[in-house]
């Protein structure tokens, strides 16, 4: 009787073979999307050779054809490069920013998880403070200290964006005290710094990596936020928000496709990355995995 499992009709059990294939088939396609997206956008300048900041009037606000596939802006440039452009300005931001974030959590985390007692509870009480606040009027905060500038965006970004990364580095270190072959090198005379680089450090090495993966289209997202209210990266230089601000205004004239085009390239490579961090995040927890599948 225990292997008769009453299943309704025209579901996937979520661990059937068939939906196994079905999560790896969409991580595939996430990861050839975003690989497609990501490579055109490096190599941008060597596909679309030439200044992308041209302004042709004569080509203003024209609808997506063959000529332009996406549409021009009222300035008339062609929406395809200036948002390739745009993406590998947001993605270089979004990924330094990251690094940034995970490198602050990921220490912060690991204090706090090593040291325990008086130190865990007041780096724990930092992050609950930063937490309190809305990060994007921290970041705006940030930002108005300096002057508009990638430097500002990625410190702006940084600072705000590394509270989850230290809760996470946190839990699973002090679930790392707990087993047993801590105990075994805590009772062989190791020094705390020899259990943290030999035994803790590796362990969480891979969840800091999921954890930037995830940060980065957050990332994007706050660069493009600041960069939409004109706080972000200069007007001159092409990013995925400075497109959608400057689209904005010929919305109301029934020309959508400059701010829409920008949207889409931030949209996309968001849900590429979401899917690809759950499969990400199944394959580095056994458990969860197997528990899908009973």
């Amino acid at each position: 009787m225990s292997d008769l499992v009453w299943r309704p009709a025209g579901r996937t059990h979520i661990g059937s073979p068939t939906a196994g294939r079905r999560r790896r088939i969409g991580a595939w396609t996430a990861l050839a999307v975003l690989a497609l997206l990501v490579g055109a956008a490096l190599l941008a300048p060597l596909i679309f050779p030439g200044d992308q900041r041209i302004v042709d009037l004569g080509a203003a606000s024209q609808a997506p054809s063959g000529d332009h596939l996406l549409g021009t802006d009222k300035l008339g440039r062609d929406l395809l490069v200036r948002s390739l452009y745009g993406l590998r300005v947001s993605l270089t931001v979004g990924v330094v920013a990251a690094a940034v974030a995970t490198v602050i959590g990921g220490l912060v985390g690991l204090l706090a998880g090593v040291a325990g007692g008086w130190v865990d509870w007041l780096l724990m009480r930092v992050v609950d403070a930063f937490g309190s606040l809305p990060h994007l009027l921290l970041g705006i905060f940030i930002v108005a200290m300096f002057a508009p500038g990638v430097g500002a965006v990625i410190v702006s970004i940084g600072v705000t964006h590394w509270l989850t990364t230290a809760r996470i580095v946190r839990a699973e270190v002090l679930s790392l005290r707990s087993r047993t072959f801590v105990d075994a090198a805590i009772s062989g005379g190791a020094s705390r710094w020899r259990i943290l680089v030999r035994h803790l450090l590796p362990a969480v090495i891979p969840q800091l990596g999921l954890a930037a993966v995830l940060m980065v289209p957050h990332a994007v997202w706050h660069e493009s936020a600041l960069s939409f209210l004109g706080l972000g990266l200069p007007p001159h230089l092409a990013s995925l928000g400075n497109m959608i601000n400057d689209g904005r205004g010929e919305l109301f004239a029934g020309v959508w496709w400059p701010s829409l085009v920008p949207g889409l390239f931030i949209i996309v490579p968001t849900l590429a990355i979401a899917v690809l961090s759950g499969w990400w995040r199944d394959r580095l927890n056994p458990r969860r995995r197997t528990e899908l599948q009973l």
